[in-house]
């Protein structure tokens, strides 16, 4: 019986554009991906790096981008929230028929653009719905490593198997169910989150 529900963000309550960032970075002159790119970018994504420092990354490696374009192509990724979301999450919420978690690996400079964009209010009416709101940049880990969802199932008493994790990603579930966490591995364009009921028959 699943008495937890662990969502991702990104895709599962804000839309996102994957490809946005890397098409608005080539129009910058940056069209390869490095392996010292990719590894800057776990490491700010783990929150193991400053805004400023990672900024100072690409600074140093194409000198010729403005702080402002760089800013603007990394956030290109976000998109819109759905209302229907938020109110079948509120719903969910005031229920009380399981324990709400959030987790996304979520850097600094998104959140700031989210907060910016929907305003404290909203964004704060959100990050209540939750028991527990974790980021990966605030708490140090990041989907798919094995450490994350051990964090969460220890931190709050979880059990796995009454637990569900719902993300848009397999390679995310595929490490969650590895724990034998229940999974739904929700495909965008194809399903919504607000069909959690229909889908897994909870």
């Amino acid at each position: 019986m699943i008495k937890n529900i662990i969502f991702d963000f990104g895709d599962i309550f804000i839309n996102l554009d994957k490809e946005a960032t890397y098409k608005e970075m080539a129009k910058l002159g940056v069209t390869e991906i490095s392996e010292d790119m990719v590894a800057v970018y776990h490491q700010y994504e783990k929150g193991l790096i400053s805004t400023d420092e990672f900024i100072s990354f690409y600074d140093e490696k194409f000198p010729n981008i403005k702080r402002e374009e760089l800013v603007f192509a990394w956030n290109a990724i976000l998109l819109d929230f759905p209302k229907k979301r938020l109110e079948f999450l509120k719903e969910l919420s005031e229920s009380k028929k399981y324990r709400l978690f959030l987790l996304s690996n979520t850097n600094d400079l998104h959140i700031s653009w989210i907060q910016g964009n929907w305003g404290m209010e909203l964004y704060n009416e959100f990050k209540g719905y939750f028991e527990q709101f974790y980021l990966s940049h605030e708490i140090n880990f990041r989907k798919p490593d094995t450490e994350i969802y051990e964090f969460v199932l220890t931190e709050n008493n979880l059990k796995a198997e009454e637990t569900l994790f719902v993300d848009d990603l397999e390679i995310n579930t595929i490490a969650a169910q590895e724990l034998g966490i229940k999974t739904w591995n929700l495909i965008p364009g194809e399903e919504d989150v607000v069909e959690l009921f229909t889908k897994n028959k909870l």
